[in-house]
């Protein structure tokens, strides 16, 4: 102890103590603040109580506390104790607690006074956990309104201090030195397309062989150490191969922290567990691979995934610094030296990624309905506290008014997330208390019964597992089970399911007997009880692929024993939403979730237009959320809303569905010339005005009346403006010699007319329309209807190239005239012969 660092601001830190309530400490690893601080508090006169530490892991509480007791020569639990949700060592006499952070929040929210505690130490506070975060408000909360001899002090290992003292109150901040073992870093680089364990198996042989002592190496995941594991086999008689993460008995982490009792060189395969708080024996290597496996929130699926990400730079400067502990070390990187500082700087504090369910709940009951009212570092973003509240309302954990139910109060009880709290309850109305606690522990402690998807076969293997760990979940399941109130007197079970089975149905006899059958199944149950949004239903035959009651869509190994069930109570998945992996799952039978949730099950009319065809398909249908459990043909289809389906159909699939006749294609160009466009925007923007009375006692939009449609178009115009239309553009030309001309308003080079020449024998004057006399666009063909000139220039036509036109034109239509002067000519449609039997009979 005489030779920490932090024993040289000691005397400083207490001085602050005194004088105040808060402060921070700043101290580097290795400078002794987790094992040093709290004893040297024991003797201070406003210390009569005891201590809390709070420390980050499981692993780190019980190594702390443990090497305290070594320290004060006594055995662990006696003044120096620690509490964990799997392990717990203190007793009456105990001094200094050392408990994780999650444990210290339900303490304050059973006791917001913290009677009999003297003080609160925020151990590795720079890790900005979210149980860390919320504890430091509900704490500081609490030293307000009802402690103010309350001590707080924040513990960090990052230069940090500043915005920690400001949160406390312009608490002072006392900094520490670090231990000064000269560390050397070595950058070995790797590929980046490469699996992480190829590049580390011969990285960690390079370092055993050029460097000396213990070697530890941080990996991403527990897939990864053991990968890593079999890449490196035997290493010989004078190594010893350790794992290090939070799924081991606690007999094997205290191998791998301990000093090998037989001298050999240590290789210690670790997660970021041991990043912080912790000293490993003999350590003088770090290997590092750079990455680290951290939840990310997923808002948009409503689940926690797991992702591997880049170690941030104060990530990487804490494992290096785990060489240097105990004496000079060395750290080989398997990144190049350049790529550092494309590192983030720190971890995000999980209060801005973290799905915040357990958080909100946990403020309603503190009586703060807005988590943001209290003090925070960061507070928390607004879309999660209102996705929060969302969720909490569906498991009936707050009311309208965001104040928490009784369920929401059983809920909280638990030290369980929101979900699996909510499952706890439930279940035990039904009978299977125990099932859900087993069934929590399953999916709260990895490894236990295996890794198998099947939820089931994880469960009985679990059962007949021995060894510690093991035997600590049993009895935290039993301890979990009988938090429950039990079931009224002569109540079998699977008899009381009032809230959460249909009022007008009991439950199906596979719930009576879930508690009865040898291996107590229920936990299908279970899980949809906590995850009933991660129901799924399997969409194609191998099983590969599923579909959830949250819309999303879950993938499985079609090797799976899972894969042949129609149906899954899904618990846990990781990856991307669209797509996420299931983890762990249970098959479950469509009759037991419609006894579960047969007042969830919907049966929904729908009545959508076809665009294919024009019609429209009316079908009833039964679904739980986004899975359509059945369905057929909806004989009961109202004529409204037949109606209805057209209509949205036009709107949706455009004005070319309708059967609009070459009149009414006219009409709108015809309009638009004259300046009262009925173009696509407008109709459609008065659609329900016009369109409705056209559908009546239709079911296709082929049916409609083309007539009726002209007319319905015609109507959408005022009567003046019909009238407009009809002056400034006429529906036809009537030429010199009688004949009448459609007029195409639609062509590309404008209002067009195609006609004979000599139909316009005798004009003078080029013809127009509308307000600006626009020339008429005249397309001029042969008495075969072959075109021959178009014009927008009836005089300068016959006057120029007319005499051309007229000689070709003598030579294949003789019996036709072509006068040499068409401007003085009769204007005529018939033969010159005709001309002239006409003339002689007058």
């Amino acid at each position: 102890m005489s030779a920490l660092p932090i024993l040289a601001v000691l005397p400083e830190l207490l001085a602050a103590l005194r004088a105040s309530s808060n402060a921070v400490v700043v101290a580097p690893p290795g400078a002794g603040k987790t094992t040093a601080i709290a004893p040297a508090l024991l003797d201070q006169p406003w210390c009569g109580g005891e201590v809390l530490l709070l420390s980050p892991r499981r692993l780190a509480a019980r190594a702390a506390a443990e090497r305290m007791a070594v320290l004060a020569g006594e055995p662990v639990g006696r003044t120096f104790g620690y509490a964990t949700r799997m392990d717990s060592k203190r007793s009456g006499a105990t001094r200094v607690t050392v408990l994780t952070e999650g444990i210290f929040v339900n303490r304050i929210q059973a006791d917001p006074e913290l009677a009999g505690v003297s003080a609160v130490l925020f151990d590795e506070v720079h890790e900005r956990s979210l149980d860390s975060d919320f504890g430091l408000a509900l704490a500081l909360d609490a030293q307000a309104a009802l402690r103010p001899d309350l001590r707080i002090l924040a513990m960090s290992a990052t230069l940090d201090g500043a915005r920690f003292g400001t949160l406390l109150g312009d608490s002072p901040v006392v900094e520490s030195e670090g231990r000064g073992y000269p560390l050397d870093i070595v950058h070995l680089g790797r590929r980046a397309e490469g699996r992480i364990e190829d590049s580390m198996a011969p990285a960690i042989r390079q370092a055993l062989r050029e460097a000396e002592g213990g070697l530890l190496a941080f990996l991403p995941g527990v897939a990864e150490i053991e990968r890593t594991a079999d890449r490196l086999g035997d290493l010989g008689p004078g190594f010893v191969l350790h794992r290090l993460h939070g799924s081991l008995d606690p007999a094997a982490q205290r191998a791998a922290i301990a000093a090998d009792p037989q001298g050999r060189r240590k290789v210690v395969l670790a997660t970021s567990i041991a990043e912080t708080s912790l000293t490993l024996d003999g350590i003088r290597i770090v290997v590092d691979s750079g990455l680290a496996r951290r939840p990310r929130y997923d808002r948009a699926a409503g689940m926690t995934r797991l992702v591997t990400e880049r170690a941030s730079q104060a990530s990487a400067a804490q494992r290096a610094g785990r060489a240097g502990r105990q004496a000079p070390g060395i750290a080989y990187r398997l990144w190049e030296a350049a790529a550092t500082a494309g590192l983030p700087r720190f971890d995000p504090p999980e209060i801005l990624e973290a799905d915040l369910s357990a958080l909100t709940l946990d403020c309603a009951l503190w009586g703060v309905n807005d988590p943001r009212r209290l003090r925070w570092l960061d507070p928390p973003p607004a879309a999660a506290i209102d996705e929060a509240h969302a969720r909490l309302r569906v498991l009936e954990a707050i009311d309208e008014d965001r104040r928490p139910t009784a369920h929401g109060k059983a809920i909280a009880a638990l030290p369980l997330p929101p979900r699996l709290g909510h499952m706890l309850v439930r279940a035990g109305e039904i009978g299977l208390a125990r099932v859900a606690a087993e069934v929590a522990v399953l999916l709260g402690e990895r490894g236990l019964g295996g890794t198998d998807p099947d939820l089931e076969l994880r469960m009985r293997r679990w059962r007949t597992e021995r060894g510690p760990r093991a035997e600590s979940g049993r009895k935290l399941a039993e301890r979990w089970a009988r938090l429950l109130p039990p079931l009224p007197s002569g109540e079998r079970a699977g008899e009381r399911g009032s809230k959460d089975m249909p009022r007008s149905a009991p439950p199906p006899t596979s719930l009576r007997s879930a508690t009865l059958s040898p291996m107590g199944r229920g936990e299908e149950v279970c899980i949809a009880l906590a995850f009933p949004d991660r129901i799924a239903r399997r969409r194609d035959p191998t099983g590969a692929r599923w579909a959830s009651v949250g819309g999303r869509g879950f993938q499985l190994d079609p090797t799976s024993s899972l894969s042949g069930a129609e149906w899954l109570a899904v618990a846990e998945t990781q990856g991307m939403a669209s797509g996420a992996r299931i983890l762990s799952a249970a098959a479950i039978d469509l009759a037991t979730l419609e006894a579960l949730f047969g007042d969830r099950i919907e049966t929904r009319r729908s009545v959508r237009f076809m665009p294919d065809t024009g019609g429209i398909e009316a079908l009833r249908e039964r679904r739980l959320g986004a899975i359509r459990l059945s369905s057929g043909p909806d004989t009961a289809a109202t004529a409204p809303e037949i109606e209805a389906a057209l209509l949205e159909g036009v709107r949706t699939h455009g004005l070319a569905l309708l059967p609009f006749s070459d009149a009414a294609t006219a009409f709108r160009a015809r309009a638009a010339f004259a300046g009262h466009p009925l173009d696509d925007t407008t109709l459609l923007a008065d659609l329900d005005q016009w369109l409705p009375p056209l559908l009546s006692g239709k079911r296709r939009l082929d049916s409609i009346d083309p007539g009726a449609l002209t007319q319905g178009l015609q109507h959408q115009l005022p009567w003046d403006a019909q009238q407009t239309v009809e002056r400034l553009a006429p529906p036809r030309f009537d030429s010199p010699a009688g004949s009448s001309h459609a007029i195409d308003y639609a062509a590309e080079a404008g209002p067009l007319v195609e006609l004979r020449p000599q139909a316009l024998f005798g004009l003078a004057e080029h013809p127009t329309i509308g307000r600006d006399r626009v020339p008429l666009v005249l397309s001029l063909t042969s008495p075969a209807g072959r075109p021959i000139q178009t014009t927008r220039d009836l005089p300068g036509f016959w006057a120029g190239s007319w005499a051309d036109v007229a000689r070709e034109m003598r030579g294949r239509y003789p019996r036709h005239p072509w006068p040499d002067d068409p401007a003085a000519a009769a204007p005529t449609l018939r033969t010159k012969n005709a001309d002239a039997r006409r003339a002689g009979s007058r």
